[in-house]
């Protein structure tokens, strides 16, 4: 119930626009009540705060009874931390580092300092499992938001993808800006008075975050890549520290100058140096786009794997989808029968399948029961709900059906950050953000963030289907009309994907 709590809680202190207007009484859950970046009164942000700070306490003893709870800005925080006043915006010099310009015959990533190791290794334990709590709630927000405007279409995000993203551009913010990433985050200090800020180290979070990606064992590893690429205007330099954070964040990073003044050679130029250095993965990922670009943005999130058993490949077939009311696709369905973990929820009208991918990963499946619209279903979707659904499983005889799909999307972070509120996308990324640590050119605006998804799962298993016919009758379960579906690492419950399939067609 933490989550859910922590939500309650921020509606109540009134931190959204509908809340300014009807003083502290609670609201129901909006992508706008998510905001935590609003003009508010100092005392009502302080109380927010101390509130946060209790309901964290409580979310980490129930799900970590056995440790002491830290507060997430001193796990992160850097050494010898202190409230820097807003007004200072550059405390030393800005060291930046020279950008290769664009060359397709030069595919090399970026160097990095492979010897470089967490200092503080003996956290890295706590550290990950309170990471994983702020990155879970802030990605079911952005989901949020990003399935309402994308209602009648297949959806797809990746939270640590976006969160990744969002802490990058933390290490090329100004103060007063990189005081807003930390409230949006969740790592903001409860200390700081209004007019300076306590900064955590940005590096140590990002580590913190590609060690979840790396937390499944075995050829498993593989399934999960992600890669960054930063374009600029070919004169400018950037902070070595960005850089550096790029690395933190990815498997291979790219940083290169483009002359955007001709937006169509540039436009071909950088599809296709990104296609070239994703192995073909990514293709088209910019449009053609002004002559005044200055600096552009993309990572790529991937996961591809197998199930844990194999579907059965001679029972897969072409089966109805039923799209909505009136419309129905074919699509190629894989059908198994087996032992699975499952539950049928009468309250809130849906059937709930877990299906494992490895030994420490595993995709939780949530079906509207007939009649039932999905967006009723992800309108109550909370971390807390999730978590207690794959509590409550069940082992039982089924025999499940559910298409052979793969998906992709490509989500522009400054809409989706509009898109929870334009105030919270405004401060961060729009025009009242300052990146003056970022470059040596003043200013330098952030013109596009690209966060690139790609998931695909085939019918093949890391073990053989047994053939053996299992005893009793089955249930049958088929996943042929509109579906939730989310891939969730077991260790620490870190949610790498998030999806819903409207049309596997598409």
């Amino acid at each position: 119930m933490c989550n859910q709590s922590m939500t309650t809680a921020v509606d109540r202190l009134g931190l959204s626009k509908g809340a300014e207007k009807s003083g502290l009484h609670s609201k129901p859950h909006s992508a706008a009540a998510d905001n935590p970046v609003g003009n508010q009164p100092k005392v009502k942000m302080l109380r927010l705060r101390h509130l946060v700070v209790l309901l964290l306490s409580c979310c980490m003893s129930g799900s970590q009874a056995n440790r002491v709870y830290v507060h997430p800005f001193y796990l992160f925080a850097g050494e010898n931390v202190s409230c820097e006043t807003l007004q200072s915006q550059t405390v030393k010099p800005l060291e930046t580092v020279p950008v290769a310009p664009l060359d397709l015959e030069l595919l090399t990533p970026d160097s990095r300092d492979s010897s470089h190791v967490d200092a503080q290794k003996q956290n890295v334990t706590q550290r990950t499992a309170v990471l994983v709590e702020l990155l879970n709630s802030l990605g079911l927000r952005k989901y949020h938001a990003l399935s309402r405007r994308q209602s009648s279409n297949n959806t797809l995000l990746s939270p640590i993808n976006t969160f990744g993203s969002l802490v990058n551009f933390y290490l090329g913010a100004s103060k007063r800006t990189a005081k807003y990433f930390q409230l949006l985050l969740g790592l903001s200090s409860d200390t700081d008075r209004e007019d300076c800020v306590s900064l955590v180290d940005g590096h140590k979070v990002l580590s913190t975050l590609k060690s979840v990606n790396s937390l499944e064992d075995g050829g498993a590893k593989d399934r999960v890549t992600t890669q960054v690429w930063a374009f600029t205007r070919k004169d400018a330099q950037l902070s070595g520290d960005f850089i550096k954070g790029m690395q933190d964040f990815s498997d291979t990073s790219f940083s290169r100058g483009v002359d955007f003044s001709r937006p169509e050679e540039a436009e071909m130029q950088v599809n296709s140096f990104v296609e070239k250095t994703s192995d073909g993965k990514v293709k088209n990922i910019v449009k053609p786009g002004n002559p005044s670009t200055n600096f552009l943005f993309i990572s790529s999130f991937s996961f591809q794997g197998n199930w844990m058993t194999s579907f059965q490949p001679e029972k897969t077939s072409l089966e109805e989808f039923h799209v909505d009311g009136t419309t129905t696709v074919m699509t190629p369905t894989m059908t198994n029968t087996g032992h699975y973990r499952y539950l049928d929820d009468k309250m809130r009208k849906c059937t709930i399948v877990e299906l494992p991918l490895s030994k420490q990963a595993y995709m939780l499946l949530v079906l509207p029961h007939e009649g039932v619209s999905l967006h009723v279903i992800e309108s109550r979707l909370r971390t807390d709900v999730m978590f207690g659904w794959h509590q409550q499983l069940h082992k039982g005889l089924l025999e499940l059906s559910l298409p052979k799909f793969s998906m992709s999307s490509e989500t522009d972070l400054h809409e989706l950050l509009a898109m929870m509120d334009p105030e919270v996308e405004e401060k961060l990324l729009g025009s009242q953000a300052d990146f003056s640590p970022l470059s040596h050119i003043k200013p330098f605006p952030i013109d596009k963030v690209i966060n690139k998804v790609l998931f695909e799962m085939s019918e093949e298993g890391a073990e053989p289907q047994d053939k053996t016919e299992e005893a009793g009758v089955p249930l049958r379960l088929s996943l042929n009309r509109p579906f939730f579906f989310s891939i969730i690492e077991r260790d620490y419950n870190s949610i790498l994907v998030l999806g819903k399939m409207t049309n596997p067609t598409l």
